[in-house]
């Protein structure tokens, strides 16, 4: 009779999921696109299908999952495709279209997580919340633009643009050319009540994406929309910390960050401090276009909360969980 009792309660124990965390994940774009070649809706949604797989590993381990995405390509095929029906259609202002792929892109990764789910034979809801984030007006990223948009460009597109389209361009880490545009800092997430209500009834979230629709409050209190993309990381940080999450995750395209990155001396690095990533950030070893947002986020998310911050790539999201794999970033 012991036995029995022994055995019922463990297994009420493994149902509560006693090592649970609170998951925010934020992906990145090369989660939707993984290159040039492949930027079709069902390219991206081949590469959703892929990082859907590793999430709902994550979900299987009993893990509650809150994920943010990228959007900057998505968002610069809809101002192409605005650019070339200007003659017929309307403009669409940054903020819409911020809103527009939040929709699409949440289709996407819904639709994947749900059949990677039945897959695995678990019962579990997703949604997407079309989030907004408050921004402060009197940004000075207003007046002068720094946030890569689109898609990479050469030099000579570049230069195009910005004689013939007013666009701010700079050349991104080697990468190639960027549009880039305003990128106020968040503030609070709008919806927050809303993305706690879904986690309370254990729906799986996917908030903020694109950084969130940027607004700020009007001289009435009254929330309105601006022409600006929030960095989705740093986005995903006060989503993390709004949630007093146990762990932030960013996802991208390297398994691990690095020191003298594509040099001779390139090393990885498994973990660091706060104080050490902010040094290595100070000597410019993080490029402004892609890492340093993601050091900078998931170091400001352990600094306030000391929990768990991990930079690594989709392959690696459960080995990072378990301490296997990834950055770590540490108080």
């Amino acid at each position: 009779m012991l036995h029995f009792v022994a055995g019922v309660v463990t297994f009420f124990l493994k149902g509560l999921h006693m090592d649970s965390k609170l998951i925010v994940i934020a992906i990145g774009g090369n989660s939707l696109i993984e290159d040039s070649s492949h930027v079709t809706v069902d390219a991206q949604y081949k590469a959703a299908e892929k990082t859907a797989y590793h999430i709902a590993k994550l979900v299987a381990d009993g893990h509650r999952v809150v994920i943010a995405h990228g959007n900057g390509p998505q968002v610069g095929y809809i101002l192409f495709r605005a650019e070339y029906a200007r003659k017929v259609l309307h403009s669409v202002p940054l903020d819409s279209c911020v809103a527009d792929t939040q929709g699409a892109i949440g289709y996407q990764l819904q639709k994947a997580l749900d059949n990677e789910f039945a897959k695995l034979g678990l019962r579990k809801e997703v949604a997407t919340v079309v989030t907004q984030v408050e921004v402060d007006p009197a940004d000075p990223s207003f007046g002068n633009p720094t946030k890569p948009i689109g898609s990479f460009m050469t030099e000579e597109d570049a230069m195009y643009h910005k004689e013939n389209s007013g666009w701010s361009v700079v050349e991104d880490a080697g990468r190639g050319w960027r549009r880039v545009v305003a990128s106020p800092k968040p503030k609070a997430i709008v919806e927050l009540g809303t993305v706690k209500l879904l986690l309370d009834a254990g729906v799986i979230v996917i908030a903020a994406g694109g950084g969130g629709i940027p607004v700020v409050r009007n001289g009435e209190g009254l929330y309105e929309g601006r022409e600006a993309v929030v960095d989705k990381d740093l986005a995903a940080a006060i989503l993390a910390k709004s949630l007093d999450a146990d762990a932030f995750i960013i996802s991208t395209a390297v398994d691990k960050v690095c020191l003298d990155y594509r040099k001779p001396t390139e090393r990885k690095i498994d973990s660091m401090t706060v104080a050490e990533a902010e040094g290595y950030a100070a000597e410019g070893q993080f490029p402004a276009g892609s890492m340093l947002p993601k050091v900078q986020a998931v170091s400001d998310y352990v600094r306030t909360t000391g929990g768990l911050g991990i930079i690594t790539d989709p392959a690696h999201l459960s080995e990072a969980v378990s301490g296997e794999g990834g950055t770590k970033i540490v108080p």
